[in-house]
């Protein structure tokens, strides 16, 4: 009624953004909020406005399908109270489909300011809607700790999509995901990541409400960042307790700044993929990286904390050595993992990596299989050998393979240049001199000799060879 009512006393048909007028059709599914009442000027509270054409969109749903979009043009539009934008709870019927569409990333601006931060969301959605469409908009608190969106499933809420989005601000939260079924297929396109995050921008299991074990939460599945722009002051990206698939390809990755002050969960660092609980089912525990440039700015930056018992992680054609000419980046751990004897399996593919690796293990190193391996890989800190190290500082780990890498030599090293037939698959610490540039060359033999240990790369389940190092790469 309060939707009706309101839409009623504005002038029918609506002017669209393009300035032609609108059927009477296109009235009734498409709903302006400046028709409303909204005005763009940042001073002026639109929350009604924003409250009628939520309602409205949920009363137009028919055979459980959504009929409604809402659009927002150009402006700073002020939203004061929570839950205005979208406000779906139980026991209205489940519906699929609606879409909020902006004028332009930053064109359309959703300045939330409630009167508190924490437990403050902009939306939220409780097993109503799916397939939940937002375009082109920019979402900034200006109330640091205010939250963007609660989102509460056991079966119903999914299909989320953000294209060309950006958020800004201090948040608690970006996403909080809760429940105990789906809550899954979520999609982010050209989007940018800004501001600052007390928790996460994307934060599995928030309450484990009705539910107090890891794998009761543990339906967390396929959410995939396409071409982002992940730039934020400080704060995680992704923080998944509960399991998760997750997949990000492209883009950049930046962590300018550190938390301001020091906490018992996080002290001053800030991570980019924190994955915290170690069992899950095996089916929630897959994460991958490709084609993403990050920067590890500070000693505080992390691109990964994993403490997985199985599933997999795995990185293709990443680079984080933008400021490996710091002093600080040669000592770095910026990728972090326990590892037990299912896992996780960890691959690096033609990666460049600054700083070190740390591996804690979970049982005696003799009981684990190979799991880590990197694949012509640059390791632009330090030698092969020195470059998987132990979270205790005690025994190296022997479970890390290395196939085709290129690595720095020990300091006080000459480089040779590598003979044509008897190139090592990578190049690892030094441990006898190198012959000289002006010895005479051996003669030719006569047959093909077979060839060395030092010449053949070692398989991965292999142990390393004569004339190599624990890692299997070659000496020189």
């Amino acid at each position: 009624m309060l939707a009706a009512t309101a839409l009623s006393t504005h002038t029918a048909p609506a002017v669209a953004l393009s300035g032609r007028r609108r059927s009477k059709a296109e009235t009734e599914t498409v709903v302006n909020v400046a028709d409303l009442g909204a005005v763009g000027d940042g001073r002026t509270d639109a929350s009604a406005a924003f409250e009628v054409a939520y309602t409205y969109a949920a009363a137009r749903v028919s055979q459980g399908v959504g009929r409604v979009v809402i659009e927002i043009p150009a402006g700073d539009f002020l939203i004061t109270r929570p839950k205005a934008l979208l406000n779906g709870v139980a026991p209205p019927r489940p519906a699929n489909g609606l879409r909020f569409a902006g004028a332009g990333k930053r064109m359309t601006t959703l300045v939330f300011r409630p009167d508190t931060g924490p437990g403050s969301y902009l939306c939220r959605n409780e097993d109503v809607w799916s397939n939940l469409s937002f375009e082109r908009m920019q979402f900034r608190s200006d109330t640091p700790g205010a939250s963007f969106f609660s989102s509460y499933s056991t079966g119903q809420a999914q299909d989320y999509r953000f294209s060309e989005c950006e958020w800004m601000g201090e948040w608690e939260y970006g996403l909080a995901l809760d429940g105990t079924d789906t809550n899954s297929e979520m999609r982010w396109e050209a989007c940018r990541v800004g501001g600052s995050y007390r928790r996460a921008f994307l934060y599995s299991g928030l309450s484990a409400r009705e539910k107090d074990h890891p794998n009761d939460q543990d339906q967390f599945l396929n959410y995939w960042f396409t071409d982002m722009k992940v730039e934020y002051d400080w704060g995680n990206f992704l923080e998944f307790p509960y399991g998760g698939s997750i997949t990000c390809r492209g883009g950049s990755y930046i962590i300018t700044g550190k938390r301001p002050e020091s906490t018992p969960e996080y002290g001053t660092t800030s991570t980019f993929f924190r994955f915290p609980v170690n069992v899950h089912h095996d089916s929630v525990q897959r994460f991958h990286a490709e084609d993403i440039r990050f920067e590890v700015r500070n000693p505080d930056v992390r691109v990964i904390d994993c403490v997985w018992k199985s599933g997999t992680v795995h990185f293709s054609d990443c680079d984080d050595t933008a400021f490996a000419y710091r002093d600080f980046s040669a000592e770095v751990r910026p990728h972090r993992y326990a590892v037990g004897p299912r896992g996780p399996l960890i691959r690096y593919d033609s990666c460049q990596l600054v700083g070190r690796h740390e591996y804690r293990t979970t049982t005696a190193q003799d009981a684990l299989p190979p799991l880590a391996r990197y694949d012509m890989c640059l390791l632009r800190s330090h030698a092969a050998g020195d470059f998987a190290v132990p979270a205790d500082g005690t025994e190296r780990p022997r479970f890390v393979r290395f196939v085709d890498c290129v690595d720095k030599p020990d300091a006080g090293d000459s480089p040779q240049p590598p003979s044509p037939t008897t190139a090592p698959p990578c190049v690892g610490p030094t441990s006898s001199p190198a012959p000289s540039p002006t010895s005479s060359p051996s003669p030719t033999p006569t047959a093909t000799p077979e060839p060395t240990p030092a010449t053949t790369s070692a398989s991965p389940d292999s142990p390393a060879p004569s004339g190599s190092d624990h890692t299997g790469c070659a000496k020189r």
